[in-house]
Order: C-alpha cells, then sequence, then structure tokens
C-alpha cells in the first residue's frame, strides 16, 4: 500500500520501512539510502510497479506475445534519422516548429480539430510525458479525478502518486461502444476537477459515441470540469464515426488533447507524442515542461515528423491488415466459448475468463507457464478487471494464428475438466 508522506516518513525514521516488501524490491541496496529519497517516492504505490513492469516485459524468444501494446510495421522513410549539423545543438522546449505544424495539420485532416501550431501545441515525451505534463500542472494532492474503468493502468498509477483521489466511473462495452450511466458521470463531476477519456480505449477498444461526448462536454461546461482526451488509438478506429471531444462548442475551451506517434505510426521507441489545447492551458504546461523534461530530442522529432509527413495512403493497407486481423481474433476467441467483447478500435480484445474458474491472472499465468503465450491480466486495468484478460492482435499474422492456436488447446483443456476441479486448479 502506499502511506502519505507523515507516516512514510516516521516508518523510515524508525526503521521499519526497511522491511516493507515493496521498499526491499526497490532499494536493493543500503536501507540508509531510504533517507535521502523524496516525500513522492516513499509515498508512491510501489507495490504496483512490479505488476505493471512484469506486463511490460519483452516475451521469451519461444513465447507468443499476444500483450504487446505497440503495433509493428514500418512506413518510415530511411535517412529520416540523419540530423543536419544546424539541428545539433537545444531544441525549442514546445518542439521544432516544423513538427508542431505536421501535427496541427494532422488534426485538422484527421480530426476536424484547428489548433495554432505556435501557441496551441506542445510536444512531448510521448503520451505519457504528455499525462504527466498536464498532472503536474493542473492536479494537487486531494483532487478528485474521473476515471473510466477499466483504463491503461498507467492512469491511477500516475493519478496515485500525486496523491490525487481517483473516482472510477465504471463502463462496459456494447457494439464495439464504451457505455457508462449518465446519472454517475453527473454526480462524480459535481467534485471533480478532471474527467480522463480515451476513445479508442485501453484495453477494451470502445469508443465513445458522439451523442455520449455531446452529454459529457455539456456537462464538463455546466460543472466547470476540465477533459484530458486520450486519443493515441485513433488511427485505428474501425467502426463508428471518429469525433474529438475538442471539437464540441461546449468542451473546446477545457479540453486537452493527448497523441503521439507510438501507435498510429508503430514508433513507440520516438518517445514522441504531443498535448493540443487552449492557449490558456498550453501556456502552464509549456512552463511546467521547462522545469520537468525540457527537451524531447532533436533526433526522435524528426523521425516523428518523416512519419507525420508519410503518405497517408501508406497506412490504409496496414489500417486494412489490422481490421482483417481482428475480424479473424474475434471468430477465434468466439469459437473457443470466450465472449470477448466486440472493439470498434485499437487492437485488444477484452476476454472474460471467469467461466473458467480463473480470475484473470491466474489465467495469464498458467496460458504463460503451459503453453507459451503472454496476455495481460486484466486486474491492472481497474477494479472491474479481476475476471478478464486482454488480448493483442498488434503481432504478425504468423503469431497471432499461432497464439489463437495455442489458447485454444489451452481452453478445450480447461473446458474438459469439471467446474469444481477448475476452481480447485
Amino acid at each position: 500500500m502506499a502511506y502519505p508522506p507523515r507516516v512514510a516518513k516516521l516508518l523510515v525514521k524508525l526503521g521499519i520501512a526497511r522491511y516493507l516488501p515493496s521498499v526491499r524490491r526497490l532499494l536493493d541496496g543500503p536501507a540508509t539510502a531510504l533517507g535521502y529519497c523524496s516525500d513522492r517516492l516513499l509515498s508512491a504505490p510501489l507495490q504496483d510497479l512490479e505488476p505493471l513492469a512484469d506486463a511490460l516485459t519483452p516475451a521469451a524468444a519461444d513465447t507468443i506475445d499476444l500483450a504487446q501494446g505497440t503495433p509493428r510495421f514500418d512506413l518510415v522513410p530511411s535517412g529520416s534519422s540523419k540530423l543536419p549539423a544546424d539541428r545539433r545543438g537545444w531544441p525549442p522546449v514546445a518542439g521544432i516548429p516544423e513538427l508542431r505544424q505536421a501535427i496541427a495539420g494532422k488534426l485538422l485532416t484527421d480530426n476536424s480539430l484547428a489548433v495554432d501550431p505556435q501557441a496551441e501545441l506542445l510536444v512531448t515525451a510521448g503520451a505519457l510525458g504528455a499525462i504527466h505534463t498536464v498532472l503536474d500542472t493542473f492536479i494537487n494532492a486531494g483532487d478528485h479525478v474521473i476515471v473510466t474503468d477499466p483504463v491503461s493502468p498507467l492512469y491511477p498509477l500516475a493519478l496515485r502518486t500525486r496523491r490525487a483521489r481517483i473516482s472510477w466511473l465504471p463502463t462496459w462495452m456494447e457494439d464495439g461502444r464504451t457505455r457508462f450511466r449518465l446519472e454517475q458521470i453527473i454526480r462524480l463531476m459535481r467534485n471533480a476537477k478532471m474527467l480522463l477519456l480515451n476513445s479508442p480505449a485501453n484495453p477494451t477498444g470502445g469508443i465513445i459515441a458522439p451523442e455520449d461526448l455531446e452529454q459529457i462536454a455539456w456537462w464538463a461546461d455546466k460543472l466547470d470540469v476540465l477533459l484530458l482526451s486520450d486519443e493515441v488509438f485513433e488511427r485505428f478506429q474501425h467502426d463508428g464515426e471518429q469525433v474529438s471531444i475538442a471539437r464540441l462548442p461546449k468542451a473546446r475551451q477545457r479540453t486537452l488533447t493527448i497523441g503521439s506517434v507510438s501507435k498510429g505510426h508503430a514508433l513507440a521507441a520516438a518517445r514522441v507524442g504531443w498535448l493540443a489545447g487552449p492557449r490558456h492551458f498550453i501556456r502552464p504546461c509549456l512552463a511546467t515542461a521547462a522545469l520537468r523534461t525540457p527537451f524531447v530530442p532533436t533526433l526522435s522529432q524528426q523521425v516523428a515528423l518523416a512519419a507525420l509527413r508519410t503518405d497517408v495512403a501508406a497506412f490504409e493497407g496496414v489500417r486494412e491488415t489490422f481490421d482483417s486481423r481482428r475480424h479473424y481474433t474475434y471468430e477465434r476467441l468466439r469459437a473457443m466459448g470466450l465472449n470477448a467483447n466486440w472493439p470498434a478500435g485499437a487492437f485488444f480484445f477484452w476476454v472474460p475468463v471467469w467461466d473458467s474458474g480463473k480470475s484473470g491472472r491466474a489465467f495469464a499465468e498458467v496460458l504463460l507457464r503451459e503453453k507459451k503465450v503472454l496476455v495481460t491480466p486484466g486486474d491492472l486495468f481497474g477494479p472491474s478487471g479481476a475476471g478478464y484478460i486482454r488480448l493483442s492482435y498488434a503481432a504478425d499474422d504468423g503469431r497471432v494464428h499461432e497464439g489463437l492456436d495455442r489458447l485454444t488447446e489451452f481452453v478445450e483443456g480447461i473446458q474438459s475438466k469439471p467446474l469444481e476441479v477448475r476452481k480447485a486448479a
């Protein structure tokens, strides 16, 4: 568990902290080093880092990785990493002008969102860098932040590290849409400073319908709630109308939009993302970025620029491949008796496994041990995820096919056992 700073410091002074498992794993050295650690580190949810790190660890060579959160394809022109002599100094804190211009063009073309590249865009160290910048700029300890359940584990971890109060918004999937009860979100908004949105969503692949975005925008304006919209998977939206909430009149002046080249351009290693929003929000975020991580490497920005300048038509082949893989994976999962939710976007399936008699974590651990197939336990994604796994189809076709073959064998083995035996296992 995470401890308040005063309690954490007391545990350090009394010498008790060295016996806490999460602290011992963190230190791996002399316990006296604890006395030098900051309040934020000592009170952070350190126990959550270990399962998250396990989930992000690359799979062994003989393992089929159906957990990966980043796609693999290459549309970036060769030579894009060559850095001219005049670009070897410090880059602008907000990002190189050409990249900001390219991002603005992309937002206008793909999202119908017009932004001023000089005043309403900030280049960040990936989407995660944008998230941390926003939270450090606007969120204080004790502030209520609404987070959809389930959600990427990086959001609650970042919020808890800042001692914000997480208000979970229960959601469910319906025909590829992320659904929620309007009365619940209104009630949560009355005490909240910010609402985090993700569409298409990780881990479900659900999208928020335009009419639901209208409701969110209206109530956020009425109750004065900031909106943070994570749209990193927008290039992989296959069904439904693609609408960025920042386009809506009621939301335009209170929304910060996150994007990156990690998913849509398969460039997670470049660590380039962006934050778009009204000038009155971007300016303070720029000040925070200058104090925290003032420069995204120019070389990475050059690669991102080359990616954004690639012909949009070239990506259509990639998108069609992923859409075909989505249909194939869905049919295979249903044939196994796994009632996966149909995803409208991203490249994940949110798969209930409680009928197997196992939790999502136990299912994932046994699947890896017995069949060398890696999936992500659902409990990482929020309170509702204990009976789920997240399965990614971002790997190449051959690995997806082989992984699903092994998963079929595993599920058939479970289904052949009586229910009481499954539960006992």
